[in-house]
């Protein structure tokens, strides 16, 4: 028998923050949405406008380049004018209240009511559930990200503690992610095994000389190379899918699968 489900909200993506990223989130949204035929799956649009946005990471380490927001929030208004009514972006560098704030005033003043769903808000309250009592959160992401505190405040106001690598990890990190050669915006699919195995070697330091009790993987990008749930036996917390989750709960809640086949 088919089961009964409420009528789900839909959901809009702020896509190409990279390109990649964007498709990613969708697939996972798919794969946590509990449908058992076409009909069942949430209604969602992808807009991806990449060449419409400046960098993320390059505006929040020099302010007198464009501000990304006004971009961003061009599209959340599309996106909201579409008719969506959830709206996810994924990219954790975006989220900074310099690019954040002037998008979301962007999409308030399109009119349509909509509702955002954090990435950065959605993640910590997922690392609550893996570590109730607190702990030491490894950080992997942009330079941006790492730089402007956007998950080291959240989470020390979560009560963690979060753990980086030094410059010079840090500094591979944003290597692995945007070199234009081999890194992940520029060969997503696949990825190369360079920029991969950077982004492990990362891991694994954060795991053996940091002892952290979990890994988060704070930047879209990321878990396009490391798709693993664990790492030497250390959780590791793929933001992508703690977005996706979140946005199919936003959307129609009991459309949420618990958990995965094996």
């Amino acid at each position: 028998m088919t089961q009964k489900f409420s009528e789900p909200r839909t959901i809009g993506i702020v896509g190409g923050l990279g390109p990649f990223a964007g498709v990613d989130l969708v697939r996972k949204i798919i794969r946590w949405t509990k449908a058992s035929r076409d009909q069942e799956h949430l209604p969602l649009m992808l807009y991806s406008f990449p060449g419409w946005i400046p960098d993320r990471s390059g505006f929040l380490l020099d302010r007198s380049l464009p501000n990304p927001g006004e971009a961003i929030g061009e599209i959340m208004a599309r996106l909201a004018q579409s008719g969506a009514e959830v709206i996810g972006m994924p990219c954790n560098t975006a989220h900074s209240p310099l690019i954040l704030g002037p998008a979301l005033e962007r999409l308030r003043a399109s009119g349509p009511e909509v509702e955002f769903v954090s990435i950065i808000e959605s993640a910590v309250a997922h690392v609550n559930k893996l570590c109730p009592q607190g702990g030491r959160i490894g950080l992997m992401g942009t330079l941006g990200t790492m730089r402007t505190r956007l998950y080291q405040d959240a989470l020390e106001k979560a009560g963690h503690q979060p753990v980086t690598l030094d410059d010079a990890g840090c500094a591979l990190i944003q290597q692995a992610i945007s070199d234009q050669n081999f890194g992940v915006k520029a060969c997503s699919d696949p990825v190369t095994p360079k920029a991969r195995q950077l982004l492990l070697d990362a891991a694994r330091r954060l795991i053996e000389e940091k002892q952290v009790s979990a890994v988060l993987l704070g930047c879209t990008e990321i878990p396009v190379a490391i798709t693993e749930a664990v790492l030497w036996d250390t959780p590791v917390v793929d933001v992508t899918t703690v977005l996706a989750q979140e946005l199919i709960r936003a959307s129609c809640p009991e459309r949420l699968r618990e958990r995965l086949e094996a």
